[in-house]
């Protein structure tokens, strides 16, 4: 598990939850722009926006993980990543700072929910404990 510690991670929250995605798999960070809605989508898209003349997809990382919608505030980010070969952005409420974790735990169910399916580990930093995102799983499920 060593070369994990030293990668390092975007820490992003959407509501109350605290979560992290691999440095690795974010193309850029940019804030909210006017979104075209994509008519008879799923709920989770939020429509696609022009980003320097690719087109984009535009999800909501709470309606993927399963919370309701909120407005956009000014900490409202679009986090870009990279998805079979297609930039989707995903909308979150705040991006709180670029960290490396002590360590790493594997995740373990709890609460009812099968936690394997969203997270591929848990970062430890001192007390904090941070999900880290397993895009595949989001955005492929």
């Amino acid at each position: 598990m060593s070369s994990l510690q030293k990668e390092q991670y975007i820490e992003l929250s959407v509501g109350a939850e605290t979560c992290a995605i691999r440095i690795e798999e974010i193309h850029e960070i940019i804030k909210m722009q006017s979104i075209t809605d994509i008519p008879f989508s799923r709920t989770e898209i939020k429509g696609v926006m022009n980003l320097r003349g690719k087109v984009v997809c535009v999800m909501s990382l709470r309606n993927l993980l399963g919370m309701p919608d909120e407005s956009a505030t000014r900490a409202t980010r679009i986090i870009v990543v990279r998805y079979q070969d297609e930039y989707i952005g995903l909308i979150v409420d705040r991006v709180s700072k670029v960290t490396t974790y002590s360590e790493i735990h594997p995740p373990t169910g709890g609460h009812g929910r099968n936690l394997e399916i969203f997270f591929q580990g848990v970062g430890q930093q001192g007390d904090s404990l941070v999900g880290i995102l397993k895009l595949d799983e989001i955005l492929g499920g």
